[in-house]
């Protein structure tokens, strides 16, 4: 690990959840539509590199939207920022660890994600991130 990238937020409407952050120092920096995952993103941070995402579900029938139907708006992931995914992936599977994804997926901006089953996270879904 070296360090932790962002929270996930997921939200019903990025609109409305920017002026909350904004408020409390944090500025937008990027995003857009991840296809495969079924949602738009937004990135926020504030002056110590701290990072948000806010996580907004194109349909109900997505992650993030089948997450809010289940357990409303809220954090939804943590994401660590790793320097070899494959490797990692490879590590934790060796100690028994459950993962969503057995191989990297493409995220937002290119980068490489995997995400761990909460069940052996103790109940947090965690996002691995390939640091670039």
């Amino acid at each position: 690990m070296t360090k932790i990238d962002h929270i996930g937020i997921a939200t019903e409407s990025i609109d409305a959840a920017l002026p909350f952050w904004e408020v409390l120092g944090f500025t937008s920096n990027g995003g857009g539509v991840v296809e495969e995952q079924g949602v738009v993103v937004r990135y926020l941070e504030n002056e110590s590199e701290s990072r948000i995402e806010l996580l907004e579900p194109i349909t109900k029938d997505t992650p993030v939207g089948r997450f809010i139907e289940k357990r409303g708006v809220g954090i939804q992931q943590l994401a660590i920022s790793v320097s070899d995914i494959e490797s990692t992936i490879y590590n934790l599977q060796n100690i028994g660890v459950r993962m969503i994804n057995n191989e990297p997926q493409i995220g937002h901006g290119g980068r490489k994600v995997a995400f761990i089953h909460p069940s052996s996270s103790g109940g947090v879904l965690v996002e691995l991130v390939e640091s670039n």
